[in-house]
């Protein structure tokens, strides 16, 4: 007796377990600081709180809602991309899920048939590969490298098609790395595309809102593109809302129908007093999340200061998101004199254990030689744990 293949091809998140790691020492009472999740540490913002207990208190929500979701929150999504975004979605295009990760296992599932090859733009979210897996489809990696700002060109991608590419996946602005593509470089990628006409893109946009350039463009509002693009967005990092589990897709209608079809079968609808959240947080005060993403930047030139301080870390300056993708490999090969470490498992494993702050591998990430920092920590948890970082790596030869 086994467990299927599909399965066995794909590993447990890393960011999850690091995060269970970091959770098993703060239980044994070791003072242990968490870089590992992708988690705001703010509040969900007040507003959003109240429309959820109104809806409770209402008593209308308590039924199944649409499995698309309900349809003013998906007017409300549509209208917001029309405006913010320059993408003519409908009400129709919209699929509210729980959370931005099912949004996309929907939609591979709704798209990919074994032997088909998706496109993941290298460094990526740990999930990217792991659902192309789940479908037997088949993740084909483009990588960026440090000096490029971790980003892949339309020429790397031209270059990656074949007659099986169903797909191409990335994430602006990107986690792991922070960075974020411009107009004229997605429209580069648009180019390579529309010359493909069985090529679709997923664009996850969760970021969208922690970008410091000031410049998020939508690759569906390019020309041509909006009949061959998938956005994937939610509501975790902008709003604080993660443990809400609101995400949702806007793409063609054929596409958005596949999905509600896949989610009818697995989960059915979102939480109904979720939605009302939702709908609280895309139509109301978008002041606290400007305060937060000011926060956010003061952390970043924080942390990238003090990574510079680090000998032997070698750092890009992330333009959105809220981590940092350090390479770590000058450390590979070096011991403390009674560990020695060989790649970047062996330094998250050993900078929670000795140094007592957590990180995730990059290779989960698609790059071994980096590890992911997340700055989505108060500005005491960050400067102590850099500190952490900076003296216990002094100990290595």
């Amino acid at each position: 007796m086994s467990l299927s293949n599909r399965i066995n091809a794909i590993e447990e998140s890393a960011t999850l377990a690091m995060a269970a790691k970091a959770r098993e020492f703060k239980n044994s009472g070791i003072d242990v600081i968490s870089l590992s999740l992708g988690e705001p540490d703010f509040k969900t913002p007040q507003h959003i709180c109240d429309a959820a207990k109104k809806a409770i208190d209402d008593g209308k929500y308590f039924s199944y809602p649409p499995v698309a979701g309900y349809q003013d929150l998906r007017e409300a999504l549509a209208a917001k991309y029309q405006k913010e975004n320059n993408v003519p979605y409908k009400a129709e295009n919209i699929v509210v899920s729980n959370g931005a990760k099912q949004s996309i296992a929907n939609v591979m599932l709704a798209l990919l048939n074994p032997g088909d090859e998706v496109i993941i733009f290298a460094p990526y979210w740990v999930s990217y590969d792991a659902l192309v897996r789940l479908t037997e489809a088949t993740p084909v990696l483009v990588k960026g490298t440090i000096e490029t700002d971790f980003k892949v060109t339309a020429a790397q991608v031209d270059k990656a098609i074949t007659s099986k590419t169903k797909a191409l996946i990335f994430s602006s602005p990107c986690n792991p790395t922070g960075s974020v593509f411009s107009k004229k470089e997605l429209e580069a990628i648009a180019a390579v595309v529309l010359k493909n006409p069985n090529l679709l893109v997923i664009a996850d946009e969760i970021y969208e809102h922690i970008n410091f350039t000031g410049d998020q463009t939508s690759i569906a509002s390019l020309p041509g593109m909006f009949d061959r693009t998938i956005t994937v967005n939610g509501f975790a990092k902008g709003f604080a809302m993660t443990g809400w589990r609101v995400g949702y897709i806007a793409a063609p209608k054929w596409i958005a129908d596949g999905s509600n079809k896949v989610q009818g079968q697995i989960t059915s609808a979102n939480c109904s007093i979720s939605q009302r959240g939702a709908l609280a947080a895309i139509s109301g005060d978008m002041n606290p999340t400007k305060h937060m993403v000011e926060e956010y930047h003061k952390r970043r030139a924080i942390v990238y200061d003090l990574l510079k301080d680090i000998p032997g870390l070698k750092a890009n300056y992330p333009q959105g998101a809220f981590y940092f993708f350090p390479d770590v490999s000058s450390f590979f090969g070096k011991s403390d004199g009674e560990r020695k470490i060989n790649n970047a498992d062996d330094f998250c494993l050993w900078m929670l254990e000795r140094g007592h702050v957590s990180l995730v591998p990059g290779g989960a990430f698609g790059d071994d030689n980096c590890v992911r920092l997340s700055y989505a920590a108060s500005e005491k948890d960050l400067r102590e744990a850099l500190t952490r970082m900076k003296t216990i790596l002094a100990t290595l030869k």
